[in-house]
């Protein structure tokens, strides 16, 4: 049901949330014919989004279950009338009743002492207003005395909570905005790319741009999508569901899945193409090269909209069939077969984690967004589609700094000055490499605090061994937590731990790329337990309330929105907002803030020759990198023969499970159930050559060190590869660091004995960009008997974290 509504809000002009480069259509269109709250049963319904806590990147829209009576949360289910979600949910989603009444959820601030950190008895309960006087007390010395770019703000992956610990650091007064996984590689390099090469970010049209999704007149369904270094089913990143892409089969959209793993999209497509761990860019350059010689780009496309095509078709002429099947491991026909596919239109391309997880992976990522340039589908229908912030919202997209710091607090950024690509391509971020190096040397400055939210990073994003990240956090004088769970990273590192509530007890606004919905409060929150935007909102009125308009932070939510001609209360009565969508935006001057035609870049086309990586000193032209560590190379201060001889497996990491959103979700029953330990996959021929049976604990071990998974025997993998599980900690498990028997250090909850980060590389390619965490090199052997750290025991999950029934 859908109501359609003309805007009277004046828009355009200058817009302090966020640059207003792009101007809604003036007609929106809305759920205000359905109620966002009702009763049913006995129960108060109420119509949300699910952003977090706890959650991922989606914010579905569901149905929260309460007690009519008591208020107390029931249940929740998937909303049949979202036309963004179509009512479908996972388990993470379903299992919420579990995170709200779990028995080891935090509810009241906490301190300890400094000579306490790690020591989980040491924790006492606090008042909130003790708990901001240590914030505003310790941050006020340090801004005295160091300057307030001794303090660095943390944020994990991206769900709502950027815009507001960005606008909590400006008013603190600093730049120091950290995630801290090396080589920032998880979503940001490939948002850099797009913006230097596009002028704005691009996505697969799925129809989710349309309130009236699959049934719009204009829509048609992709002829071809390409699933590249993700699989979308389970991973549903970056607001981007995967049901969409088998709505799209089911409507005649083919499957070309690149992908080293026999996923389940992998074996429902029409080409899958079993690529070799870190070698993406030279795929996109193979294509690109046939593309171009075969006569199937889009000529007219080229000629009137991208700039470059000469330079761009000279980095291709290397990447022959031949040589590009040979670095990839891909069959040329296949190679073939999946440029002519592209070449059809419309395609999509729905990219992931794997472009971004190589060292030069600003270069991999352009060489892709090269190949939906130069065949014309951008802004087609179902084609890739560009998007922004609807409304210019700020509920995804962190503000920019330059609307709040100083020219001198903005210089302060941490590898801002070392990496133009960081600084200048719209990413607010430190450099990850450069912000532990420096909190862990001390140079120039001293790190003397941190603030982190939403984040885990020990557990999740900590490359390489001997704990460095963990004591790089505790190098500083004073860290803050925010979360639901007392997490490795907290019980390890943190003085002050503030309890963040779960999404159905807060108020929000949810929206990425798409439309916007409230997250409305069904239920309130256990204990005193907040979320993270009010700690923010009431922080940051305290540092600088001009920043914060608004009495209370649903007043704050409305200036947000402020675009939409709606207040918080109006928008809740109209359950999403979606704005109008238009098709061809460069071609009618709406991709521009001047209003003429063509991109937002400064030649005002696509850059296949990107004059701003020219400017930076970075190659201008996509191109090819070897893996530091693969089967071909190896870095010069090792003999390659000797590693490789004794290292011989490729070693991939990071896809996503069922039952958890990185390191979340360990500590909940059911999703315990579908994954209770951490496993690895592994070939069939290559366990039986190594005399490994599934279901055996065995050791992954390369020259940083080792850790413990369970073997996964399956042929979804090339005998060349392992594919490892990624950010397990045992909530089961004491909160102390212990010892192995070899003196190993298994961090807080266990966290370093199965995690592969331990023996990731940790560096940044030249861009300041990338990683190669889903390339590395390792042997494998069975664990013996009394080395074995101890399989999960199901019975001692359900009756250590089953819900508390004193809460419900």
């Amino acid at each position: 049901m859908t109501k359609r509504i003309d805007m009277v809000v004046e828009q355009g002009g200058q817009n302090e949330i966020r640059p207003d480069f792009f101007r809604e259509p003036p007609v929106r269109y809305t759920g205000g014919d359905l109620p966002w709250q009702w009763e049913e049963d006995g129960m108060i319904c109420t119509r949300s989004g699910a952003w977090a806590a706890p959650g991922c990147h989606d914010g579905c829209g569901v149905i929260i279950y309460t007690d009519k009576e008591t208020g107390k949360f029931i249940k929740v289910e998937g909303d049949p009338e979202s036309p963004y979600y179509q009512g479908r949910l996972c388990a993470r989603c379903i299992t919420l009743k579990e995170a709200i009444y779990h028995p080891d959820r935090v509810l009241y601030p906490m301190k300890r002492a400094f000579k306490d950190r790690g020591n989980p008895e040491a924790w006492q309960r606090i008042t909130w207003d003790e708990a901001y006087d240590m914030i505003l007390t310790k941050f006020a010395k340090i801004k005295e005395e160091s300057g307030t770019k001794a303090v660095v703000f943390h944020l994990g992956t991206g769900r709502g909570g950027a815009p507001y610990i960005c606008r909590l650091m400006y008013a603190y007064g600093t730049a120091q905005y950290a995630y801290m996984l090396s080589g920032n590689s998880c979503y940001v390099p490939r948002v850099a790319a797009c913006t230097v090469l596009m002028g704005t970010y691009a996505v697969p049209d799925c129809s989710q741009n349309h309130y009236n999704r699959y049934e719009n007149e204009q829509w048609v369904a992709p002829k071809n999508i390409f699933v590249w270094g993700n699989n979308p089913i389970i991973s549903n990143a970056d607001g981007n569901q995967g049901h969409w892409l088998v709505d799209c089969m089911k409507r005649g959209s083919k499957l070309v899945v690149i992908d080293p793993k026999l996923t389940w999209m992998a074996a429902h497509a029409d080409l899958w193409l079993q690529i070799r761990c870190g070698t993406d860019a030279a795929l996109a350059l193979g294509i690109g090269k046939y593309l171009i010689e075969n006569d199937l780009y889009d000529k007219d496309f080229v000629d009137k909209w991208c700039y470059g095509f000469d330079e761009y078709y000279e980095a291709t002429k290397e990447w022959t069939l031949e040589k590009t099947s040979e670095i990839t491991w891909i069959p040329q026909e296949k190679i073939v077969r999946a440029a002519e596919m592209l070449a059809e239109k419309p395609s999509a391309i729905q990219w992931g984690l794997a472009l971004d997880m190589t060292m030069e992976c600003l270069a991999g990522s352009a060489a892709v967004v090269d190949l939906w340039s130069i065949t014309g589908q951008i802004d087609i229908p179902g084609g890739m589609v560009t998007v922004h912030q609807p409304f210019n919202c700020q509920t995804w997209n962190p503000p920019d700094p330059a609307e709040w710091l100083t020219l001198e607090a903005q210089a302060e950024r941490i590898g801002g000055n070392d990496f133009p690509a960081l600084k200048y391509s719209g990413v607010v971020l430190t450099q990850a490499d450069m912000t532990i190096d420096q909190m862990l040397s001390e140079r120039p400055y001293k790190i003397r605090a941190n603030f982190i939210m939403a984040s885990n990073p020990i557990s999740c994003t900590a490359q390489e061994p001997d704990t460095r990240m963990e004591a790089a956090y505790k190098n500083a004088e004073f860290n803050v937590f925010l979360d639901p769970f007392m997490v490795p990273t907290a019980q390890a590192c943190a003085d002050l731990f503030l309890p963040i509530c779960m999404y159905p007890e807060r108020n929000g606004i949810r929206s990425i790329y798409y439309h916007i919905q409230n997250t409305n409060k069904a239920c309130q929150a256990l204990g005193e337990a907040k979320s993270d935007m009010e700690i923010c909102f009431e922080l940051g009125s305290k540092w600088r309330k001009e920043m914060w308009p608004g009495e209370t932070l649903e007043e704050f939510f409305t200036y947000t929105m402020k675009e939409t001609g709606l207040t918080f209360e109006e928008a809740r009565e109209e359950n999403w907002i979606y704005p109008e969508y238009h098709y061809y935006k460069y071609a009618n001057g709406e991709q521009r803030p001047d209003g003429q035609l063509g991109f937002n870049t400064p030649t005002g086309r696509v850059e296949l020759y990107s004059t701003l990586f020219a400017q930076w000193g970075q190659k201008p032209v996509p191109h090819y990198a070897e893996p530091p560590f693969s089967p071909y190379n190896v870095p010069a201060r090792f003999n390659k023969e000797e590693y490789l001889e004794k290292y011989p497996l490729i070693m991939t990491t990071g896809a996503r499970q069922w039952a958890s959103f990185h390191s979340e979700h360990r500590q909940f029953p059911h999703l315990r159930a579908l994954h209770p330990n951490p496993e690895f996959e592994i070939a069939p021929e290559t366990a039986e050559k190594y005399g490994i049976s599934d279901g055996d604990w065995c050791w992954i071990e390369n020259h940083l060190g080792r850790i413990q998974l369970k073997a996964n025997v399956s042929p979804i993998l090339d005998p060349s590869t392992v594919a490892l599980d990624h950010a397990w900690w045992f909530p089961e498990r004491q909160g102390e660091d212990r010892l192995d028997k070899d003196g190993k250090h298994l961090g807080s909850y266990d966290t370093y004995a199965s995690n592969p980060n331990v023996i990731v590389q940790a560096g940044c390619g030249e861009s300041g960009f990338g990683n190669n965490c889903k390339s590395q090199m390792c042997r494998v052997y069975k664990c013996e008997l009394d080395e074995i750290y101890g399989e999960t025991d199901m019975r001692e999950i359900v009756e250590k974290f089953s819900p508390n029934e004193e809460l419900m």
